[in-house]
């Protein structure tokens, strides 16, 4: 009988007796061998797709043979000699070891400046949540609060939340989580205190990096069409800086990989062929070759034959030349001639 877990497993004729098994069947298989209690201490540790894939491969690891047992724990024992010793435990004793030197307040200010960050609870919390949960966190806290909680969400759930929220609440939380690039760890335990109902620890500053514009980009481009411009024309009226950023980042360069050869050929006919060589210097071979081969032979020719007659070019150059071609994408879009990525269907 052939199972899911079968597609992991490496062998050959001379390892018959002891195949390899790699990746998620590996884990699931080890899973399946711990008690309960330390598999589950385990998979707290991942996030909710990879509970969700390993969940699967444990299923299908429950038909695994011997062999592919012993392979997995042959695998598990090769990864393990790669692992130095020292690393075991190692900031707890790191830890353990400054604060009976140097006493608590000593080692807590030297391991604040040199102990590796590592990611608050709050946002694994969050991204565990039922969306009813986090609206309304979004509705009842305090808008700064709600706009951490928006900027760490992933866009599939963060618009059709966003969507369900008054316009005035929507802009405010846009408009807040788009400036956020940077929160205090003061700031993520009150998070936490808000999700878990415990006290926060030493209120330290420094600083945890989240997305900024980039990521709100990504939630209003999930939203419905009509919804999400618009939030972007609310928020413009606050900082239209702001809101201009917001939509810069909604469609880059890169995303012109998404438009199918019928809408590239529309936004290639309105860009001039020098502006395209330009913008095609700083573009991966993928997105050139998406491009051109919706133009003619010659004329990919022709495009080709000046990017390599260009020579070295400032980024700077090539930056502005990409952007006038998402501006024409964007004219394009707003005319109804190219449908860009977005959210949910507008009725009319």
């Amino acid at each position: 009988m052939t199972t899911d877990i079968d597609t992991d497993i490496e062998g050959n004729d001379e390892q018959a007796t002891k195949p390899k098994v790699n990746g998620s069947a590996a884990a699931a298989i080890l899973l399946m061998l711990l008690e309960d209690e330390d598999a589950a201490n385990i998979l707290r540790h991942f996030d909710p797709d990879e509970v969700k894939g390993l969940g699967a491969a444990m299923f299908a690891a429950s038909e695994a043979s011997e062999d592919q047992i012993s392979g997995a724990l042959s695998s598990f024992i090769e990864h393990c000699r790669d692992v130095s010793a020292l690393a075991v435990r190692a900031e707890p004793r790191i830890r353990n070891v400054m604060t009976e030197a140097l006493g608590n307040v000593r080692a807590d200010n030297i391991l604040a400046s040199i102990a590796p960050q590592s990611s608050a609870n709050s946002l694994e919390l969050i991204r565990w949540m039922e969306p009813a949960a986090i609206k309304k966190i979004l509705v009842a806290e305090h808008p700064q609060v709600g706009a951490l909680v928006l900027s760490v969400l992933k866009p599939g759930i963060g618009a059709p939340i966003l969507e369900q929220l008054d316009e005035t609440l929507q802009t405010d939380l846009v408009y807040r989580a788009a400036r956020l690039t940077k929160v205090t760890k003061a700031a993520l335990e009150d998070l936490e205190q808000i999700l878990t109902q415990q006290t926060g620890g030493d209120g330290e500053k420094s600083l945890v990096p989240i997305g900024g514009k980039a990521d709100i980009a990504k939630i209003v481009n999930n939203m419905n069409k009509v919804k999400g411009e618009k939030i972007l024309k609310s928020v413009k009226k606050v900082d239209k800086q702001l809101g201009q950023g917001i939509e810069d980042e909604m469609f880059i360069f890169d995303n012109l990989l998404e438009l199918d050869s019928k809408s590239v050929g529309e936004v290639l006919r309105s860009v001039e062929s020098d502006v395209l060589s330009l913008a095609l210097k700083g573009a991966s071979d993928e997105l050139s070759e998406h491009l051109l081969s919706a133009m003619s032979a010659r004329a990919a020719d022709t495009i080709r034959d000046e990017i390599a007659e260009r020579g070295p070019s400032k980024r700077s150059d090539v930056e502005e030349a990409q952007k006038a071609v998402i501006a024409v994408a964007r004219r394009l879009s707003n005319d109804g001639t190219i449908q860009l990525g977005g959210g949910g269907e507008d009725y009319v």
